[in-house]
C-alpha cells in the first residue's frame, strides 16, 4: 500500500467515524464483543495496577535493606572507640543486606516482576488488534452505507430527478434507451458496490471472530498465571523475615533483655545531662 493510498484510507475513515458520531450514518454495534473487550480492559486495568504495586514493593524492601545499613553508618560515627558490640551489629546488618540482595531481591525480580511485566507484554499487542477491527469495522460501514444508497434510488438506477419517465411522446423510444442504459450502469454500480462491502465484511467478521474467541480466554488464563507469582511473592517475604530473625537472634546475647536495666541505663545519662550547665533546664 502506497503512503497516498494508506492516507486516503486513514482520511476517509475519520469521515466515517465522524458521522457516525454525529448520527449522519449507521453504526455496526456487536454487543458480544463490547462485553468482552470491556472485560479485556478491566483486567488490564488491574494487572497495570498490581504491577506497580509489586514494584513499589520491591522499592519499599530494598529501602529498607538500604536504609538498615545507612543507619548502621551513622551510629558508627557516634563510636570514638572499636565498640565490640557494635562490631558485631554491624557485621549483622551487613550480612542481611547481602543475603537480602543474594536470596530475596534477585528471586522476586525473576519470579514476580518478570512474569507480570510478560503478562502485560501482551496488552498493546490485543489493543493493536483492536485498532486493526474499528478500521475494518469502518471500512464495512462505510462500504454498506454506498451500497444503502443505491438502494434508495429510483427502480430504474438512476436519478429519479432524470429525464427517464417524460411525458413527450415524441422522445418515448429514445427516453426509454438512455432510461435501459442509466437502469444497467447503475445495476452495475450496485453489484460492485456489493461485492467490495461483502470483501470488506469478511475482512472485519475474520478479525472480529479472532478477538471474541480469544479475549476471554486471555482474561480466564489470569488466576492460573498469576498464582505461582503470588506463591514467589509469598514465599520472598517468608524468606525475608526468617533470614531477618536468624540473624537478629545472633544478637540475643549483645544486647541486655532487661528493660527494667535499659530503662535504669537511660535515667542514669539523663541524669548526668542535667547535671551539666548548659542542661539545667531539662526535666
Amino acid at each position: 500500500m502506497s503512503f497516498l493510498t494508506g492516507f486516503k484510507k486513514n482520511l476517509n475513515r475519520a469521515g466515517q467515524s465522524l458521522m457516525q458520531k454525529t448520527g449522519m450514518a449507521d453504526k455496526t454495534v456487536d454487543d458480544e464483543f463490547s462485553e468482552e473487550y470491556g472485560r479485556f480492559k478491566l483486567l488490564e486495568q488491574k494487572m497495570e495496577k498490581l504491577t506497580k504495586s509489586a514494584k513499589d514493593y520491591q522499592i519499599a524492601m530494598r529501602g529498607v535493606s538500604a536504609s538498615q545499613k545507612m543507619m548502621v553508618e551513622t551510629i558508627e560515627q557516634f563510636y570514638l572507640t572499636d565498640d565490640p558490640n557494635f562490631q558485631q551489629y554491624k557485621q549483622t546488618i551487613e550480612k542481611l543486606d547481602a543475603a537480602f540482595k543474594a536470596h530475596v531481591d534477585g528471586a522476586y525480580g525473576e519470579t514476580v516482576m518478570q512474569p507480570l511485566a510478560r503478562f502485560c507484554s501482551y496488552f498493546p499487542q490485543v489493543n493493536e488488534a483492536v485498532k486493526r477491527r474499528q478500521k475494518k469495522l469502518i471500512d464495512y460501514d462505510t462500504q454498506r452505507a454506498r451500497v444503502h444508497k443505491l438502494v434508495e434510488r429510483s427502480p430504474s438506477g438512476y436519478d429519479s430527478s432524470g429525464s427517464a419517465g417524460s411525458s413527450d411522446k415524441a422522445q418515448e423510444s429514445t427516453g426509454a434507451g438512455a432510461g435501459g442504459s442509466a437502469a444497467s450502469a447503475a445495476a452495475s454500480r450496485l453489484s460492485q458496490a456489493e461485492q467490495t462491502a461483502n470483501v470488506a465484511r469478511e475482512m472485519y467478521e475474520a478479525i472480529n471472530s479472532v478477538l471474541i474467541n480469544d479475549l476471554p480466554k486471555l482474561v480466564s488464563m489470569r488466576v492460573a498465571y498469576l498464582d505461582p507469582s503470588f506463591e514467589a511473592f509469598v514465599k520472598s517475604q517468608v524468606t525475608y523475615h526468617q533470614m531477618s530473625f536468624d540473624h537478629l537472634t545472633a544478637l540475643n546475647d549483645v544486647f541486655p533483655h532487661d528493660e527494667h536495666e535499659q530503662n535504669a541505663r537511660l535515667q542514669d545519662v539523663l541524669q548526668q545531662m542535667r547535671e551539666l550547665s548548659i542542661c539545667g533546664q531539662m526535666h
